[in-house]
Order: structure tokens, then C-alpha cells, then sequence
């Protein structure tokens, strides 16, 4: 997954928020849609494609080193004025349910040491 764009690495961030407790929840996958169809950073991003990049966003982290590889991808795809939109929309993602647990804390600890936040 070499080609990707800022777009494709925030929902990469955002999914593995959700997947961090090896749960997609509903919620959270709602959350997202909806932060991809109103946010000005998802600004002609064509949401029919979100199911596919979702589905590859779990397929790595299927992987043995998945969450390496979305690290990787945020580092390297996303401009350093959205390291903080893409922490934060993680947390929001982690929180939607009211209870974060302890894989997606240690998932936000990651981003955040990988993003410089």
C-alpha cells in the first residue's frame, strides 16, 4: 500500500482507532462517514470509495505488522498541519462509545509519538 493520500491515511487512522479493540463498531463507523461527508479536509473525497479503503485498512491490519504499516503511512502522507487533525479525530473515534480501552489508548500513544504530538 504505497500509494495513498492524506485523505486515505486519516481514515486509515480513524479505522484502526475503531479495529484497536478488535471491534468495528457501528458507532464508530458512522462517526466516521460522517466525518469524511462533512469535514473541509475530506473536501472532494468521493465517499463510495470509504468502504474499500476501510476494507484495506483491516486487511493490514491483519498483517504482523499492520499498525507499523499505518504509522508508516500517516508519517509519510500527511502534512505536518493535520498531525493534529488526524490525533484528534482518532480520539474522537476511540471515545464515540464513552469508553476508550486500553489497545486503543495504547494505539493513540503510538500515533501521538509517531505524529509528534
Amino acid at each position: 500500500m504505497s500509494s495513498s493520500t492524506a485523505q486515505e491515511a486519516l481514515i486509515h487512522i480513524m479505522v484502526t482507532a475503531s479495529a484497536a479493540d478488535n471491534k468495528l463498531k457501528d458507532i464508530e463507523l458512522s462517526m466516521i462517514r460522517n466525518f469524511c461527508a462533512s469535514l473541509p479536509v475530506f473536501e472532494g473525497f468521493n465517499i463510495d470509495t470509504l468502504d474499500a479503503i476501510s476494507s484495506r485498512t483491516v486487511k493490514l491490519l491483519g498483517d504482523g505488522n499492520g499498525i507499523d504499516e499505518i504509522l508508516r503511512i500517516a508519517k509519510s502522507e500527511l502534512p505536518e498541519r493535520l498531525h493534529e487533525t488526524a490525533y484528534a479525530l482518532a480520539v474522537e473515534v476511540a471515545a464515540v462509545d464513552s469508553s476508550a480501552g486500553q489497545e486503543e489508548l495504547q494505539f493513540l500513544e503510538l500515533l501521538g509519538d509517531t505524529l509528534n504530538i
